[in-house]
């Protein structure tokens, strides 16, 4: 088994936002305790999604539980930038492609009772990959070992992928960058994750300006740049709401 290190920026970045993301994963855990697979999506890239999806996974093993944090996002992976692996690592495709063991992919982390699996190779068809009996196999096993999994996939805007792999989640959610994205895009995006057949936990309002009139009333969720990159703002414009959908 590997060992991934937190980039120590990210790791203080996430330090700073710590009570906002505890409040979404208690959120989470409100909604139910049958609720322990969760496929994590946007509508278009960097619009936060890879941060939530390992912002929330540090809070729940902080918390206490068990967790495992799966990078999904084959195609355009951007969460390995925040680890240092000790080695070179077999990552999801890996195994998913049939060219490595699950126990072979999972690779422990700074985080104490935080694992992780990094996405791998760029494989010629992802698609295909999420739809096999491999992928099935990998939550079930996974279920069976972890309080928590949570799962960073491509932004459904995108790709399809989003939806394939939340067939065989409990649960789904949205990470949408505030005043960015159109909201018919946004209600599409919903309708694809409803369809999966998992539960659509509701949308996590990203870089939220909290000095405008527009956003006042929402509570605050949660304070990080792009991806972990500090913008020209001041951090604390930029905040994350968690919504129920409608």
């Amino acid at each position: 088994m590997g060992y991934l290190e937190l980039a120590s920026n990210k790791e203080k970045l996430m330090d700073k936002a710590e009570e906002y993301y505890n409040s979404i994963r208690a959120n989470i855990q409100f909604s139910g305790s049958d609720i322990k697979v969760i496929a994590l999506t946007s509508v278009q890239p960097k619009e936060g999604k890879s941060t939530t999806s390992m912002s929330l996974a540090v809070s729940f093993a902080r918390a206490g539980y068990r967790t495992l944090l799966v990078d999904a996002d084959t195609r355009n992976s951007v969460m390995m930038g925040s680890f240092k692996p000790d080695a070179p690592l077999k990552g999801l495709t890996d195994f998913l492609s049939g060219h490595a063991d699950l126990q072979t992919t999972i690779s422990r982390t700074s985080v104490p009772n935080l694992t992780m699996i990094p996405s791998g190779q760029v494989p010629p068809n992802p698609t295909a990959l999420f739809q096999s009996d491999n992928f099935k196999r990998m939550i079930e096993a996974v279920r069976e070992h972890y309080d928590y999994v949570l799962i960073d996939t491509p932004p459904i805007g995108k790709v399809v992928d989003a939806a394939i792999i939340a067939q065989d989640c409990d649960a789904s959610i949205m990470i949408i960058e505030a005043g960015v994205i159109r909201r018919r895009f946004i209600r599409k995006a919903i309708e694809q994750m409803e369809k999966s057949g998992a539960q659509f936990l509701g949308v996590i309002l990203n870089k939220v300006d909290e000095k405008s009139e527009n956003y006042g009333n929402y509570g605050s969720y949660g304070s990080y740049g792009d991806y972990g990159k500090p913008s020209s703002k001041d951090k604390s414009e930029h905040t994350s709401h968690l919504r129920r959908a409608k």
